[in-house]
């Protein structure tokens, strides 16, 4: 069998992708399926025992500076960047406008590098 022929015979026996009802309603099940989605402010690292002497007031210095973007993350994965934003004053709620939407590759790497540390 040629090379050809081996393509061909990939492509005839592949199913149809979409049309059908069934496609559509997996479409919509997948769809309604929830991720956790988690904006990071910032990452720090300390031993246990400075841990343990925090309290109430306490400050936990982060690796971002202020004005820097945020890091969207959607089931453990980075897929977006953004700017904090006050989204209702009259409730103090903020949110985050998004600034970049970060490919899979880069993604992947930047998750599997894990968080960075500073110090404190």
């Amino acid at each position: 069998m040629t090379g050809n022929e081996e393509a061909s015979s990939t492509t005839a026996t592949s199913a149809p992708v979409g049309g059908s009802k069934d496609g559509a309603a997996n479409y919509e099940t997948i769809l309604k399926i929830p991720v956790t989605v988690q904006v990071v402010l910032g990452t720090t690292s300390m031993p246990v025992a400075s841990l343990m002497k925090l309290g109430r007031g306490a400050v936990i210095a982060l690796d971002q500076r202020v004005g820097e973007p945020v890091n969207v993350v959607v089931n453990g994965r980075i897929v977006a960047r953004g700017e904090v934003v006050v989204v209702d004053e009259a409730s103090s709620r903020f949110g985050v406008s998004l600034t970049e939407i970060v490919a899979s590759s880069n993604a992947d790497n930047a998750a599997s590098a894990g968080p960075s540390t500073a110090a404190s």
